[in-house]
């Protein structure tokens, strides 16, 4: 058996054990990133831990920890207040609101976990306060994220349009970004009905949504104001000046503790210390897989299968399942090149199955595994967080079939008919 294939049937056995059995999936797949990495591939430990993401933890420890301030000092209430005046007390609205802000974030070139862990508080800050269902405002805001990106100032657009350019295929960027918009706003739209966007609709005209409901005004003081001033501070670093999100969340947080310590105190215990391994973990082993090429040799056996169609549906199937588990920039940047020999023989229409693996890529950004589900779930209450851990990974797992075959057959089958 080759050494892609174990490393294969060993996640898929690592996520059958975590859940059957109490075994923290975070935990064994750092073990198993070890056994694998030292014993099938037969490299180094320094090559196993280069996959650590150190970047994705300090996103999530310092950003959650700049906001359990927040919250202490009564900055995120004060935010939820001024959110919901805006909507003029209409709270079916407000998981709208989150997704047009975060894709009007990522649309000229913030990257998308940056806008999801500046907005992804606050939405669940809201959600909280109004009994929003946390998956369909965390949905809301990385669907957001993910439609803003394949704008042709988005991360998502300049990385597929830089490739499609390059190999001298067809493309068409306005189209990309309106296809992947569309599908996007699709799923958010199912989002809405099946975690009660309705009820929040019947609820707004039983109350005369037209004016703002009653809500306590937050007392302002020292610790609220400064502690906006962090947050916007940091919203500046990260889309302006384009500074690691973590590092600067940690430096504010630590300025603010310093000076109103008393405030600080319990908030570090605030940090999502569990997402953090089980993420980190999962995405250490993910990426020792493409390090020794097994996302390569997966592509390249799917591109070899002389049926396009059916090779076109299985690339789309390894974008949305390995975007589920690691950087769906990556996987972008990864799996475009890889279909390129295939696009180029004409045998599918080149623009729609480009646009269709945008769509499978991302759209199942909202697997707890992901960079943005995984702050979505941190963000969460914590009475709801394990509720919302299950639903965040049902939703994605649903996606990561869902995705491929609808946009497969909208955009590769329906062109080639």
């Amino acid at each position: 058996m080759s050494p892609e294939v174990i490393s294969v049937l060993v996640l898929a056995a690592l996520f059958v054990v975590a859940t059957v059995r109490n075994v923290h999936l975070g935990a064994a797949a750092l073990a198993a990133s070890w056994l694998v990495g030292t014993l099938v591939f037969g490299v180094d430990v320094e090559t196993v831990v280069a996959g650590f993401p150190a970047g994705l933890f300090l996103t999530l420890v310092g950003v959650t920890y700049l906001f359990a301030f927040a919250e202490k000092a009564g900055a995120i209430s004060a935010i939820v207040y001024a959110a919901v005046r805006l909507v003029g007390g209409r709270i079916s609205l407000i998981p709208w609101v989150m997704f047009v802000v975060t894709a009007l974030i990522t649309s000229v070139g913030a990257l998308t976990p940056a806008a999801a862990a500046i907005v992804g508080p606050i939405a669940m800050g809201l959600a909280k306060r109004h009994k929003i269902h946390p998956v369909l405002m965390g949905m809301a805001v990385i669907q957001g994220a993910s439609a803003g990106s394949f704008s042709p100032m988005g991360v998502y657009g300049v990385v597929i349009n830089t490739i499609v350019a390059k190999h001298d295929l067809p493309s068409d960027p306005a189209l990309l970004f309106g296809v992947s918009f569309a599908f996007i706003l699709a799923t958010v739209a199912v989002a809405f009905l099946a975690f009660g966007g309705l009820a929040l609709v019947r609820a707004d005209r039983r109350t005369d949504a037209g004016h703002a409901p009653v809500l306590d005004r937050p007392t302002v003081d020292a610790k609220l104001v400064w502690s906006l001033v962090a947050i916007v501070a940091l919203g500046v670093e990260a889309f302006v000046f384009q500074h690691d999100v973590g590092f600067v969340a940690l430096l504010l947080v630590v300025v603010l503790s310093a000076i109103f310590s008393k405030t600080a105190q319990g908030a570090v215990s605030n940090v999502c210390w569990p997402t953090a391994l089980l993420v980190c973990g999962v995405v250490t082993y993910v990426n020792l897989l493409q390090s020794q090429g097994v996302v390569d040799w997966l592509g390249s056996s799917v591109a070899a299968i002389g049926a396009p169609l059916l090779a076109a549906l299985l690339i789309l199937f390894i974008a949305a399942v390995v975007s589920a588990l690691a950087s769906t920039t990556g996987i972008l940047g990864a799996l475009v090149p890889l279909a390129v020999p295939f696009l180029m023989t004409g045998e599918v229409w080149a623009i729609g199955l480009v646009a269709a693996l945008a769509v499978s890529a991302s759209v199942v950004d909202c697997s707890p595994f992901s960079t943005n589900g995984a702050l979505m779930v941190a963000y969460t209450e914590e009475r709801e967080r394990d509720n919302a851990y299950r639903q965040f990974l049902r939703w994605g797992a649903a996606l990561v079939v869902v995705a491929p075959v609808a946009s497969w057959g909208v955009l590769v089958v329906v062109p080639s008919l």
